[in-house]
């Protein structure tokens, strides 16, 4: 066995060879310098006396390989630096690659970025069938491209159309999708992982790299100007080039250069160079490190681990909440005045467990965990109560009433609400510091962050355990004080507000969409008002903007029954679930996108100002994760600090 500090090269008897990965002092592996120097150590080792066969392994429980030491990446600030670390890791993996003995990459847990340019570096690639499996290139979202032989290897192994799709979303393919496209040789359980991995890099099998179909040799051949158009038609209906240059150059450098980074001019618009130095990878990079701090808060409460999860109220937001919770493996009882009430939410549930499991097994092991509880007995039994009924006080204070007296001592009792004060709700509790705000966002499987509300009587220990559920599920906490609107719904409401003023004055919906579209929101704020409700819409305007007067046009579409997309019309009519839209959008978008933006940005400020959001960038972080608000800003403040607006 040969020991450096971050690998081990252990020799069997039979002249196997494992490479195992243990990134010394930390938790995750990572491909700094020193791990990368020391694999082309190994691989020296490995050319003067040739194994069998060569495992690649990770000796971590927390994955396969968490990609490129990002802080090395956010030192490397200039072109020159940059193109130095680039180089490294192309020419290790092109020596990988060209070896002429057969090597296996063995994926258990996470495989990003770096990691999974390692895999296809290999011969054969095995999954390991886990739901922490996952391969991903995720560069484009932090503004980069995967430089080190992803964009030439990928394309070759599963076809260029399936990894375009992969390099330009940055999504994560799971052990049996990676094995069905192509990208993995086998899917395994764990108990013969190492048994498949031995036979497999033993088998003389041919790669699938050289059985790649005809069809797609000729697209990653002469047809690759196909693709490359297609593609770019895909990316431009989300994505400016202005806004998002990495995603453009992914398909330039793919189609043009065969993936190589380096060999792309630095004058050009696609170069590392042009990324390197662009605003929006800085930002884009900013915003990773955002979501880093937003996870940490998950931590303060180590000792907490619930895994019983009751939720009161089986409507749309109570219903998806639980089935939320019961997808991540917790048990979930769901309580509402009646099985008829909370059978629809079961049934949304188990079409969503479908779609997100893709396994028939595991969607029915998910809806046996979530159980319908009309008399509420799961009360007693929970770790966490959510309350997520109807915004209304007396409902509130006294379904919790009941609810104190019930749970046991220790668990956590928390409020979905989105526009009462938990000082309030708590009122008539017996002990007030037992209540946090749990806010989730519609719709909760698509929307990343949970806002953790403290009240001035929250214990802390409270909001820390809340934290720390909502890390367990997989969301990212935001810690807010108890005040109207939080955070979110603060910033959106005199955005949303002044969207409407516009059509009152006579701007159509669509051009007011358009431009925020143009700006890069992921919806128009009157889509956004006709999804949320505009009965929603009124109330919060009340509320959080404190107009007697609300828009005209909101008032008269309400006074008719017309709410949006839950009524089939509002400023839209909404056909098969999608608002119908003349296609007007025309105009000076930029100086209308200003215009609605000004009191979003004036409200985010006051909210730092006046202590509802610990700092400037929580509320970026927030304002990002919870609307949905332009990343390649950077966020609200950021973008105000930018001096852009």
């Amino acid at each position: 066995m040969s020991n450096f500090k971050h690998w081990r090269l252990e020799r069997e008897a039979d002249g196997l060879a494992w490479a195992i990965l243990d990134t010394a002092d930390s938790s995750t592996n990572t491909l700094g310098a020193a791990v990368m120097t020391e694999l082309g150590l190994m691989l020296d080792e490995c050319e003067e006396n040739p194994p069998k066969g060569l495992i690649f392994k990770s000796a971590k429980n927390a994955g396969f390989i968490a990609g490129a030491n990002i802080e090395e990446f956010t030192s490397a600030d200039t072109p020159e630096k940059a193109r130095a670390l680039i180089k490294r890791g192309w020419d290790t993996y092109n020596r990988l690659a060209a070896v002429g003995y057969p090597t296996l990459a063995l994926v258990r847990g996470h495989c990003m970025g770096g990691g999974t340019e390692l895999a296809l570096a290999c011969h054969y690639r095995i999954a390991v069938d886990e739901t922490g499996t996952k391969f991903a290139l995720p560069e484009v979202m932090l503004g980069i491209v995967p430089g080190w032989g992803g964009m030439l290897r990928l394309p070759q192994l599963v076809g260029p159309a399936a990894a375009m799709d992969m390099m330009l979303t940055g999504k994560n393919i799971d052990a049996k999708r990676a094995k069905k496209m192509g990208l993995a040789d086998a899917c395994v359980p764990p108990r013969v992982m190492d048994n498949a991995a031995r036979m497999l890099v033993l088998s003389g099998k041919p790669s699938r790299q050289q059985q790649l179909p005809l069809m797609q040799k000729l697209l990653n051949g002469p047809l690759k100007g196909l693709v490359a158009s297609g593609a770019r038609k895909q990316v431009a209906r989300r994505a400016r080039q202005e806004h998002y240059p990495a995603p453009y150059a992914i398909i330039d450098q793919w189609q043009n250069y065969g993936g190589e980074t380096l060999a792309v001019p630095p004058d050009q618009p696609t170069s590392l160079d042009a990324l390197v130095t662009h605003p929006t990878t800085r930002n884009l990079i900013r915003v990773f490190f955002l979501q880093d701090r937003l996870k940490g808060f998950g931590k303060g409460a180590p000792d907490f681990s619930p895994r019983h999860v009751h939720v009161v109220g089986a409507g749309v937001m109570g219903g998806d909440i639980a089935a939320w919770c019961a997808l991540r493996g917790m048990t979930v009882t769901l309580q509402d005045q009646s099985v008829e009430r909370i059978a629809p939410a079961v049934g949304r549930a188990a079409k969503f467990f479908e779609k997100k499991l893709r396994d028939r097994k595991l969607a029915r092991f998910a809806l046996d965990r979530l159980i319908a509880d009309p008399k509420g007995d799961g009360v007693g039994q929970a770790d966490v109560i959510i309350e997520a009924i109807f915004e209304n006080l007396e409902a509130k204070q006294a379904l919790f009433a009941d609810i104190e007296a019930r749970a046991k001592p220790d668990a956590l009792l928390a409020s979905n609400t989105s526009s009462l004060k938990l000082a309030d709700i708590a009122a008539k509790f017996e002990n007030p510091s037992r209540l946090v705000g749990i806010h989730f966002f519609n719709p909760v499987a698509m929307m990343p962050l949970v806002e953790v509300v403290a009240g001035d009587i929250t214990a802390p220990e409270a909001a820390q355990q809340a934290a720390a559920f909502v890390r367990k599920i997989d969301k990212l906490p935001l810690p807010v004080r108890d005040a109207p609107g939080f955070l979110v719904n603060a910033v959106l409401a005199p955005y949303m507000n002044e969207a409407m003023r516009c059509v009152d004055e006579g701007i159509a919906p669509e051009t007011i969409d358009a431009a925020m579209v143009a700006f890069g929101m992921p919806k128009g704020p009157i889509e956004l008002a006709d999804t949320v409700g505009l009965d929603v819409a009124v109330a919060a305007g009340r509320q959080l903007v404190g107009e007697a007067d609300p828009p005209k046009k909101l008032v008269e579409l309400v006074s008719a029954g017309h709410l949006g997309k839950k009524s089939g019309k509002g400023f839209y009519n909404w056909v098969d679930g999608k608002a119908h839209k003349s296609g007007v959008g025309a105009g000076d978008t930029a100086a209308l996108a200003e215009r609605m933006l000004k009191p979003l940005l004036a409200a985010t400020q006051r909210l730092v100002r006046e202590g509802v959001i610990a700092d400037a960038e929580l509320a970026d972080a927030g304002v990002i994760f919870g609307t949905g608000f332009a990343p390649y800003t950077g966020g609200p403040m950021n973008y105000l600090q930018s001096g852009e607006h």
